[in-house]
């Protein structure tokens, strides 16, 4: 008599979100991850302060390195210069796909990342001290997303959603409304680069409300991944 061996489990389809800030990202991701639960899917949102694992020690440790990159204090930031900061988000994006992304696709877990890091990548090419060369390095390693959505809005209309902003925002430019329009743009240029590159997922939401984004973003789920909501 033959034993029959388990089907193996289909991994999971890894999503994200790019685009600038007060485009929508968060809000489309928290929508979405809801959806795919509602249809019977098992999926997982994973956010920038994500860090709950397995094992409380590894917990502890995702904890202690998202604090030091996302609660630092201000002055401390500044005085660690670009280079830094971007290797630091390098170490957090490494060990938020070692050990939270990775674990879930295998187990068969859709993940909605909400915070990806080609914004980072993003906003680092629009910053003359940081080669290109060595952003597009220190993320090269990481799982490659299944979807990306790029939600497409001018910074002008960006701001008029947001109502503030912060000096990252501006990319320390300075605290008007032009410095946070005049970054952003520049941003959203490389954004808009890489997405006619990069085969994504391109979502023009001027003027859409989150009805109509989250029912464009649900038929490309289904059309292109087959993962009905």
């Amino acid at each position: 008599m033959t034993t029959r061996s388990p089907a193996a489990r289909p991994t999971g389809r890894l999503i994200t979100f790019v685009g600038g800030d007060g485009a929508g990202k968060s809000t489309l991701a928290t929508r979405l991850h809801q959806a795919l639960n509602d249809a019977g899917h098992e999926a997982l949102l994973i956010g920038k302060h994500s860090t709950q694992t397995a094992a409380p020690e590894l917990t502890a440790y995702l904890d202690r390195l998202n604090e030091l990159v996302y609660r630092r204090d201000p002055g401390v930031a500044k005085a660690c210069g670009d280079h830094y900061w971007l290797l630091a988000l390098a170490s957090w994006y490494s060990l938020q796909d070692q050990l939270l992304v990775r674990p879930a696709l295998t187990a068969g877990t859709h993940v909605i990342l909400d915070n990806s890091p080609h914004k980072i990548a993003a906003r680092y090419a629009a910053n003359p001290n940081v080669s290109d060369r060595l952003t597009e390095q220190v993320f090269a390693h990481l799982t490659a997303p299944d979807l990306v959505f790029f939600l497409d809005i001018g910074a002008r209309e960006a701001l008029a959603r947001k109502g503030s902003f912060t000096s990252l925002e501006t990319g320390h430019s300075g605290g008007g409304d032009e410095d946070f329009i005049a970054y952003q743009e520049t941003v959203l240029d490389h954004m808009r680069e890489q997405a006619s590159h990069g085969g994504w997922e391109w979502l023009d939401v001027a003027g859409m409300d989150r009805d109509e984004v989250f029912k464009a973003a649900a038929a490309e789920l289904s059309g292109q991944l087959r993962l009905t909501v």
